[in-house]
């Protein structure tokens, strides 16, 4: 099983039309985020079915398949890691941090984050997420900040907390809006944990940071927060 084998399958499902749409729909133009990912349009659900083919995938296979130009191709190989995440921790963790440069959008990273970096680091010490906060690299940022989700679901939130103060004064949209998703998360587990954060850092938060994170407010909490911010 090679990872030719996951690319010819690939492109068996490959989508001109779509492709066009999901060029556009992750800012793949010149000075955007996205610039210079290619796209072949294979939907989410499709490379799910893939992954579940090629599940048995060697780790040195879906390696190569990461460093492909193809978007669908990476993806795919970060969800057949995540599959085989539970048998191999360590390899697949270590892979994963020595080829974040080809984890560089946002759906690469919300689907893989958490599952791998979060995971394997839920017992143990987190100090590579603060160098990742602090990374030059906007998607080495949001891994730091959706590796947490992981921990969130285990009700522990301090590292969340944390990063999000990091990120407060990051100045890129898909920042803003990672932490904001991060603290709602928290929010929804323990508003009043989420109230003190709002609390203490309303004033420097960025009004996207601020609108995700109080989604689930009421039409009341949310217009006192705004109009305080």
């Amino acid at each position: 099983m090679k990872h030719t084998d996951v690319i010819k399958e690939l492109n068996k499902l490959a989508d001109k039309k779509k492709a066009k749409l999901l060029a556009r729909f992750f800012k793949t133009g010149k000075g955007q985020y996205g610039y210079g990912d290619v796209f072949i349009g294979v939907t989410v659900p499709k490379q799910r079915e893939v992954v579940k083919k090629f599940s048995d995938l060697p780790i040195s296979e879906s390696q190569k398949l990461l460093k492909s130009k193809i978007h669908e191709h990476r993806l795919t190989a970060l969800l057949i890691l995540v599959k085989q995440f539970e048998e191999n921790q360590e390899k697949i963790f270590n892979l994963y941090l020595k080829n974040t440069k080809y984890i560089n959008n946002w759906d690469l990273v919300d689907l893989s984050a958490p599952n791998i970096v979060g995971e394997y680091l839920y017992q143990k010490p987190r100090k590579i997420l603060y160098k990742m906060a602090g990374s030059k690299s906007l998607w080495e940022r949001r891994i730091a900040v959706l590796s947490t989700f992981y921990f969130i679901r285990q009700e522990d939130f301090k590292d969340c907390l944390k990063i999000a103060e990091i990120l407060l004064e990051d100045k890129h949209d898909l920042i803003h809006k990672a932490v904001g998703w991060m603290l709602r998360e928290v929010g929804k587990r323990d508003k009043k944990v989420l109230v003190q954060f709002l609390n203490k850092h309303l004033k420097k938060m960025p009004r996207t940071t601020l609108r995700y994170s109080i989604e689930r407010f009421s039409e009341k909490e949310r217009q006192k927060f705004l109009s305080a911010h």
